[in-house]
């Protein structure tokens, strides 16, 4: 009798310490991801040259990530089909010119219904002679651009690409579209993007 009994609490202090481990290994992998588990693994490529990328080109060391792949993941050494890009972001101090203002990464929107992307801006490094009254209202908010546009292979600044602005910041959407504060402001943002050579 006594033997079972041993036995008993012998399974079941194993299955808890074989619970408490998967618990352990399940928390130390989701470390440093904002919603506690892993995320998925997306490929990702480093240029190795300048090289030019939805029409932009960008320098060495620019980190372009892609759609979550089957059997792709992680580094990869090889660029992927442009059309699965989600990213691409400069190395660290570097940025391009998109429209008058130095960017460092530009992120396709999410949402698959709208085409566009997001811009983020390193107003550090604007220069005093280059500011334009497009500049000047973006900064104003101070945050990244969001931007509607027509054909989804350029992600250039280009007016004629360009079809609308969705939002700059949090402080500043499209979506509220009852808000006139901010429904006027995106429009004269846009109205002086159309006006950037």
């Amino acid at each position: 009798m006594k033997k079972k009994v041993y036995i008993t609490i012998a399974i079941l202090a194993l299955v808890v310490i074989v619970a408490i481990g998967k618990a352990f290994i399940s928390a130390l992998s989701g470390m440093g991801n904002p919603t506690g588990g892993r995320g998925p693994d997306y490929p990702y490529f480093y240029t190795t040259q300048p090289t030019v990328v939805k029409k932009i080109i960008v320098p060495k060391g620019t980190k372009l990530t892609y759609e979550e792949h089957f059997f792709k993941k992680g580094h990869q050494n090889n660029m992927m089909n442009e059309e699965k890009l989600t990213s691409i972001k400069l190395p660290e101090g570097k940025t391009i010119d998109w429209g008058g203002v130095p960017v460092f990464m530009i992120l396709k929107f999410y949402n698959p219904e709208m085409q566009g992307y997001t811009v983020y801006p390193d107003f550090n490094q604007l220069k005093n002679h280059k500011k334009t009254k497009f500049s000047q209202l973006w900064q104003n908010c101070n945050n990244e651009l969001g931007v509607l546009i027509k054909n989804a292979d350029d992600w250039t600044f280009s007016t004629k690409n360009i079809s609308d602005i969705t939002d700059c910041g949090v402080n500043y959407q499209r979506y509220y579209k009852e808000n006139k504060e901010q429904q006027q402001f995106l429009d004269e943002l846009y109205k002086e993007l159309k006006k950037v050579k």
